[in-house]
């Protein structure tokens, strides 16, 4: 079991009203973190307030829009009087070829996903570098590494993250300041419930939550929840379109199982 923070940080989060985000918010709360979510949705956040309500702050915010990542950075700034970590963990997912996703669609998805992260790190960028450290997290995703199928809008956005990570840690090494990439397993969250993959197959929002709020701290550029996870990653990273096929063949033969059991 991790032990408390002998500092309590302050940690940003960008999507955090249910799913992952919710308990890894949770997680950081425990350990003694102060927590400010931002989220276009915070009825589930309600939950967190009562017994950390000296740690804790919700502000409605769409991840799409810049006066609201700016107005939620400053005013977390204003109450918690600095900004140590913030993470971006909104996310749009569709689940349709490519054929059938307009153009929008794509731009839709990726005004969320991709231009998400790059408008907190914009918003924090200029406090982080005037305190002289901080760090910067997204939330990617396998298939931004390896492709799937039937979800390209989705795994672009992802893929053109990690590429952002790694410019932006670059640009402001100097500064104190580093870029990180949170890398969930396949999860059973609303994101994922259009995936034709049972659920008894995806990993459980808690666990996955808390192992990466044990783990925010890490220097590793890539950030799993569990050893197991950051593994299966570097086999990914090596073998990126050969892992993205056979998880595809597995996918669709493990739906079709599914279908026939029923």
């Amino acid at each position: 079991m991790a032990k408390k923070q002998a500092a309590p940080r302050v940690i940003l989060i960008v999507g955090a009203n249910r799913g992952i985000g919710y308990h890894l918010a949770k997680r950081l709360l425990e350990l003694g973190d102060f927590v400010s979510v931002l989220d276009i949705e915070t009825d589930n956040l309600e939950k967190l307030r009562d017994p950390h309500p000296d740690q804790f702050i919700s502000i409605t915010a769409d991840a799409a829009k810049d006066e609201d990542i700016q107005y939620g950075v400053s005013e977390t700034i204003k109450q918690f009087g600095k900004i140590d970590i913030a993470v971006h963990n909104a996310c749009l997912c569709t689940f349709e070829s490519a054929s059938n996703s307009s153009d929008e669609l794509y731009r839709k998805v990726m005004d969320i996903n991709f231009f998400g992260a790059l408008r907190l790190s914009k918003a924090v960028l200029p406090a982080m570098r005037k305190q002289g450290f901080g760090r910067i997290i997204f939330t990617s995703s396998g298939v931004g590494v390896t492709g799937f199928g039937n979800i390209s809008p989705y795994a672009s956005s992802k893929g053109a993250i990690e590429a952002l990570a790694k410019c932006l840690e670059i640009e402001n090494q100097e500064y104190g300041i580093s870029f990180h990439l949170f890398h969930p397993p396949l999860t059973n969250t609303a994101s994922s419930s259009g995936l034709p993959v049972p659920k008894e197959m995806m990993a459980a929002p808690q666990k996955v939550g808390k192992g990466l709020a044990e783990h925010i701290g890490a220097k590793k550029f890539v950030i799993c929840h569990s050893f197991s996870q950051a593994m299966q990653m570097k086999l990914c990273y090596r073998h990126s379109l050969f892992m993205g096929k056979m998880m595809w063949k597995m996918a669709a033969r493990a739906a079709q199982n599914n279908q026939g059991s029923n």
